[in-house]
């Protein structure tokens, strides 16, 4: 009986023991495998982007100075108009008339003066010889000083009379664009009102006022202050413009100044820039776009763009591969860009790996195995923007 049942359950085993051997135990898969690439540090341009309005270089009102009917208006209105060319003639004869009055008062205290020195002299003689008291001949020398002080006023009216005879010539006080004449043949200008005439403006060079909001400015003057940006030199960073139309504007302008004024409505200054306008394309009050190269920050982190993602918060990260080849995910700190890379202001190392391809195969605590690649040289990348 026991050995029936031994001879049953013998196939079983041998069963058992074919499956054991035709089924292997599976190994575990290898980690995937992941491109990463170090953090660096590279010089890397300083840039602001600011919004602005041209304002023209220079602008003069031209105004009366004297009283009187315009006679004729020698320009074309919105012509352009060199310093000192005649612009309009008012009636010079009352003028005329005046210097000659002042001129004939001349004569007449000239003469006088004559007179009175002559006279100066005889009763100077006659004093000394005791001939005459010492009161007449005060009043002689008192005489003559007078005579002397009206041809002196006679002088200077005539003067006053010249000036106001060539302000009846109303000239350019500067090189510019007139725009319209205010004024017409017939009308009367006045100088006591300062009758406005017309408006010349020069609008080669042109400005660029910017508004930069303070906390910006402040931003920058505290880099350039601890070293992190250097500075070309004074007044010599370059300004981009771009126009209304999203145009470039061909020609580059300098960094004038930055006003030490903060508009309390607008918590702004205002940053001015200087650019050649020969071709007249920007116009005062034209809204544009700057692009104000502030510096260089020489230690600025670098990663690729293939290597920064952002959250559901919409705050960049970055996966990054530590020594023990797990993946840990890091936020960052990137506002701008520079050529291919992201410039990191904070949440990354120099040195530290970023994974730039297959992040769509690993999560954060996975093993990888990294393959560095390398990254494109901020250098480079320099030269290839310096050269757009």
């Amino acid at each position: 009986m026991c050995g029936q049942s031994t001879f049953a359950l013998l196939p079983v085993v041998i069963a058992l023991a074919a499956c054991s051997r035709a089924t292997p135990v599976s190994a575990p898969p290898p980690p995937p495998e992941v491109s990463v690439v170090s953090v660096q540090r590279g010089a890397v341009p300083v840039t602001i982007e600011l919004p602005g309005r041209t304002n023209a270089y220079r602008v003069a009102q031209v105004r009366a100075r004297v009283d009187g009917i315009v006679l004729e208006r020698d320009f074309a209105e919105g012509s352009d108009v060199k310093a000192r060319q005649r612009l309009y003639k008012i009636d010079p004869a009352p003028y005329q008339a005046a210097l000659d009055s002042a001129q004939a008062a001349l004569q007449k205290a000239q003469a006088n003066l004559v007179a009175m020195d002559a006279q100066a002299e005889r009763y100077k003689k006659l004093v000394e010889a005791n001939f005459m008291s010492r009161q007449g001949y005060d009043n002689a020398v008192a005489a003559q000083g007078q005579a002397a002080a009206d041809v002196a006023a006679a002088r200077a009216s005539i003067r006053t009379a010249t000036i106001n005879l060539g302000y009846t010539d109303v000239a350019a006080p500067i090189t510019g664009r007139v725009g319209a004449s205010a004024v017409t043949e017939g009308a009367y200008v006045q100088s006591s009102t300062a009758t406005l005439m017309t408006t010349i403006q020069q609008i080669d060079p042109i400005y660029i006022d910017l508004n930069e909001s303070s906390v910006q400015g402040l931003k920058l003057r505290h880099d350039i202050a601890g070293g992190k940006i250097r500075v070309t030199g004074p007044n010599q960073a370059t300004v981009a413009v771009t126009l209304e139309d999203g145009t470039e504007y061909p020609i580059a302008g300098a960094l004038q100044f930055t006003d030490i004024t903060v508009d309390p409505s607008t918590g702004s200054v205002t940053v001015r820039a200087i650019v050649r306008n020969p071709n007249h394309v920007l116009l005062p009050g034209m809204f544009v776009r700057a692009r104000v190269n502030a510096g260089v920050d020489d230690n600025a982190l670098l990663v690729p763009q293939a290597g920064v993602t952002h959250n559901a918060q919409g705050q960049p990260t970055a996966l990054v591969v530590g020594a023990d080849s797990k993946v840990s995910v890091r936020a960052i700190e990137a506002a701008r860009t520079f050529g291919t890379n992201w410039v990191v202001d904070g949440g990354l190392n120099e040195g530290e790996k970023v994974i730039v391809s297959g992040v769509q195969k690993v999560r954060p605590g996975m093993l990888v195995h990294a393959v560095d690649v390398q990254a494109v040289p901020a250098s480079s990348q320099a030269q290839t923007a310096s050269a757009r």
